[in-house]
C-alpha cells in the first residue's frame, strides 16, 4: 500500500500515513482522520468515543475530498448538527483516509487543555 500525507490545519501538522499500521489507536474507524490525528498528537474532540454518535469531531475538508471514504447517511445526519458545518464537513471518526488530504479543525473543536499538555 502507498503512503500518503494528512495535514491538519490550523496546527500545520502534516503526518505521513502508512495504511499497513492501521489501526493506530482504535479511535473511530481504523484509518479514520480521528485515528490518525490522535496517534500523531493532533487533538480533536470526540465526546462519543469515535463511534459516530455525536458531531464533536467535525472537520472541514480543504483538499483531498476524493481520498476519503464515502459518508454514510448516519454520518451526514450527525454532520448537520455540527456548528459551522459546510458542504465539505465530515466526522473525523468516520472519514477513512485513502490518499493525500488536508482538513481544518474548527476552533471550537480543539481542546485547549489537551493541547497544552
Amino acid at each position: 500500500m502507498a503512503r500518503y500525507n494528512v495535514t491538519f490545519e490550523p496546527a500545520g501538522v502534516t503526518v505521513q500515513v502508512d495504511p499497513a499500521e492501521y489501526p493506530y489507536g482504535h479511535h473511530g474507524r481504523p484509518g479514520s482522520l480521528l485515528d490518525i490525528a490522535l496517534a500523531h498528537g493532533v487533538p480533536i474532540e470526540h465526546t462519543c468515543g469515535g463511534v459516530g454518535a455525536c458531531s464533536t469531531c467535525h472537520v472541514i475538508v480543504e483538499s483531498g475530498w476524493e481520498n476519503l471514504s464515502e459518508a454514510a447517511d448516519e454520518e451526514l445526519d450527525r454532520v448537520e448538527l455540527a456548528p459551522g458545518n459546510t458542504v465539505r464537513s465530515r466526522l473525523a471518526c468516520q472519514a477513512v483516509v485513502g490518499g493525500d488530504v488536508t482538513v481544518r479543525v474548527p476552533d471550537w473543536n480543539r481542546n485547549a487543555a489537551k493541547e497544552s499538555e
